[in-house]
């Protein structure tokens, strides 16, 4: 059993992590990509002790797991190419200009500094991915801030141990001390959520425990930026040309995108919307009884999982397709439900159906027309995606569809499924509330990094005091938008 966080122990965590700020903050975009690589190399190198200790902790196959932690170093080296390119900064220069139109313009100069020290709360359904060494931590350190990390209670030897991988990594690369640290309990992250020297939080969870933290940093005497990825439903539309053109295919591909990995992904489609009379109700059981049992993470999830399967399954006006099992035991682990309802029934109780089930569940919703397809689109909360399957030769026909739904999900997918999230330059993961507290960002991909920078103008500075990216010989050599005259 591995104790929790004491009161001191975080104070001592806390005060490291503040007196590194400066000093890595500091450090040139270069020498910050070479400790990330270091991090990722030792990862690497630790993978036979650490994907062990997973499996024992989640439930998790030995192929998942080796794969998330592939993700996770991919992610670190990912954001050390940002910063060896140096954009992120974005450097700006505006000279001087006594004959500007509104008047004289004095010299201008901004760019994106560190925030200062990160509060991360780790996921528990990748620990890897969304954990210890996830795209949080990767994206902090990459903006050049420290990071405290707080453990998830479902995997705590696994994150302490990678948590001394990583301080190892950190250390002998020469990153001054503090940078990282791992703290576990749950009152120890609300203790730092409230602590001055925190100047963000990012969280990846449940919308209770999610909203409750971003209240804390809200409310503070000084409140700080809270990140959150909360709850999504990630709906998928599917039109009547894409029933007719390939209604088999869709079938197989929803059941298997919902039901993989246990539906224990953020971005799960929980509900299908299909044509009235679709005639796929069999081929959609019969895939669904065709997937096995699966543990889920761990008891709390398999008992919330029990309680909202319970809780959709009662509802008046939704029928069984395929009765998937959930078990009061545990470890014998759940197989997919897939429930069928209309969009009368879906509008009528949306409260109990328009609500994530973080397990192997899902809705098929059937619909009448475009206006009631139109309807329950507007219905919808804020999620991370939302998928419209369309035959090739009826796009001009999905301008209303899309129009609705890009004001709903951050990231808009057109024959395709929702699983599976590429880091990469332009991936958007989040989006309105409740999928995000703040649809302005993204969890994974580059620009993930600029959660945890703000800008900073500098007016009529001497070149010796700007910091190096605003400096005319541009020390370190990143890439600068220059206006004004020469």
């Amino acid at each position: 059993m591995i104790p929790e966080t004491t009161h001191e122990e975080l104070d001592t965590v806390l005060t490291r992590a503040a007196e590194a700020a400066e000093p890595f903050g500091a450090l040139a975009p270069a020498d910050r990509a070479r400790l990330l690589n270091a991090v990722a190399d030792a990862l690497d190198a630790a993978a036979a002790e650490l994907v062990p200790l997973a499996i024992s902790e989640s439930n998790l196959s030995e192929g998942r797991l080796t794969g998330e932690l592939k993700r996770t170093t991919f992610q670190l080296r990912m954001f050390a190419e940002v910063l060896d390119e140096g954009r992120y900064l974005e450097a700006t220069i505006d000279r001087a200009d006594p004959d500007f139109a509104l008047g004289p313009k004095p010299d201008l100069r901004r760019v994106q500094l560190p925030i200062g020290p990160v509060l991360v709360f780790a996921a528990s359904n990748f620990p890897f991915a969304f954990s210890v060494a996830g795209g949080d931590t990767a994206s902090a350190l990459a903006a050049g801030c420290p990071v405290v990390l707080k453990a998830h209670p479902g995997h705590p030897e696994l994150s302490v141990r990678t948590g001394e991988v990583i301080v190892e990594a950190l250390r002998a690369a020469g990153a001054p001390e503090g940078t990282f640290a791992v703290v576990l309990g749950v009152e120890t992250g609300t203790r730092a959520l409230t602590d001055e020297r925190v100047k963000a939080a990012a969280f990846t969870g449940s919308v209770p425990g999610g909203r409750a933290l971003f209240d804390i940093a809200a409310q503070r005497p000084k409140p700080i930026p809270f990140f959150g990825e909360l709850g999504s439903l990630n709906p998928v539309f599917v039109t009547p040309a894409a029933l007719e053109e390939r209604g088999a295919e869709l079938a197989q591909g929803y059941v298997t995108s919902f039901s993989g990995n246990a539906g224990q992904l953020c971005t799960k489609p929980g509900v299908l919307l299909l044509p009235a009379g679709h005639g796929l109700a069999e081929e959609l059981a019969a895939a669904t009884r065709n997937v096995g049992p699966h543990r889920l993470l761990n008891e709390r999830l398999h008992g919330g999982y029990c309680d909202r399967r319970a809780a959709v399954t009662s509802v008046p006006g939704v029928r069984v397709l395929a009765e998937g099992s959930a078990p009061g035991d545990a470890a014998e682990g759940a197989t997919p439900t897939l429930l069928e309802t209309s969009a009368e029934t879906l509008l009528a109780h949306r409260d109990e159906l328009l609500e994530e089930v973080f397990g192997p569940l899902s809705v098929v919703v059937t619909y009448g027309s475009e206006e009631e397809l139109l309807a329950v689109a507007a219905a919808l909360e804020g999620n991370l995606t939302a998928t419209v399957q369309h035959a090739a030769d009826e796009t001009t026909d999905l301008a209303r569809l899309l129009g609705v739904l890009r004001e709903r999900a951050g990231r808009v997918l057109c024959n395709g499924w929702p699983t599976g999230v590429s880091p990469s330059p332009a991936m958007q993961h989040g989006g309105p509330y409740p999928s995000t507290t703040d649809a302005r960002f993204t969890s994974v991909g580059t620009a993930a990094i600029d959660r945890f920078l703000r800008p900073v103008t500098f007016q009529n500075t001497p070149q010796e005091l700007l910091p190096q990216p605003l400096r005319d010989d541009n020390p370190w050599g990143v890439p600068q938008a220059v206006h004004g005259p020469r």
